[in-house]
């Protein structure tokens, strides 16, 4: 069963948020204030819901969407891996606090993997342009606009040439 986000607190998490807000980084208490945000859950927890046919009514408790959302914006903003993640959420109060973990069981590196692939393209398009929307909303952040010319022509290359290249490239670096 697919759940939107823990709905019961555990007895202590009021204490201990109290006690390590000022632990947390400058970015995390912007993208916490964003992440709150119901519209960016509600594409995340469709998607989950469609993952088997009856996964929002039956069926042991799943991830719920918003720690699924927070546990990948938190990985994509170390750059770490599924294992990292999972090992430094479980270690660390304020990463289980900013993920809305709490008290409970962190979800292990191979179902926040299968999380990701069941997400697909499509939601992680619709949350990003919720985020934007958000930020020019808030005025986060000043737009610029940026020319990208990405022209590809396509030609057949002798292998002699494509020594020539190596071998140009081995001496730049030799010197």
């Amino acid at each position: 069963m697919i759940e939107r986000k823990y709905y019961q607190l555990q007895l202590g998490y009021g204490f201990i948020r109290d006690s390590i807000e000022d632990c947390w980084e400058p970015w995390m208490k912007i993208a916490d204030e964003i992440l709150a945000d119901e519209e960016l859950i509600e594409p995340v927890y469709e998607a989950l819901r469609r993952r088997r046919p009856k996964s929002s009514t039956r069926g042991r408790k799943g991830t719920p969407a918003e720690v699924a959302l927070r546990m990948l914006a938190l990985k994509h903003m170390r750059n770490w891996s599924f294992d990292t993640l999972e090992r430094e959420v479980r270690a660390n109060l304020v990463y289980r606090v900013f993920t809305r973990v709490g008290a409970e069981k962190v979800p292990d590196a191979k179902t926040l993997a299968r999380i990701e692939a069941d997400l697909g393209p499509e939601v992680f398009q619709q949350v990003q342009a919720r985020i934007v929307g958000i930020a020019k909303e808030k005025k986060a952040v000043a737009g610029r606009k940026m020319r990208l010319d990405t022209t590809v022509t396509e030609t057949n290359i002798l292998r002699t040439a494509v020594r020539k290249i190596f071998n140009a490239e081995r001496i730049v670096m030799q010197s």
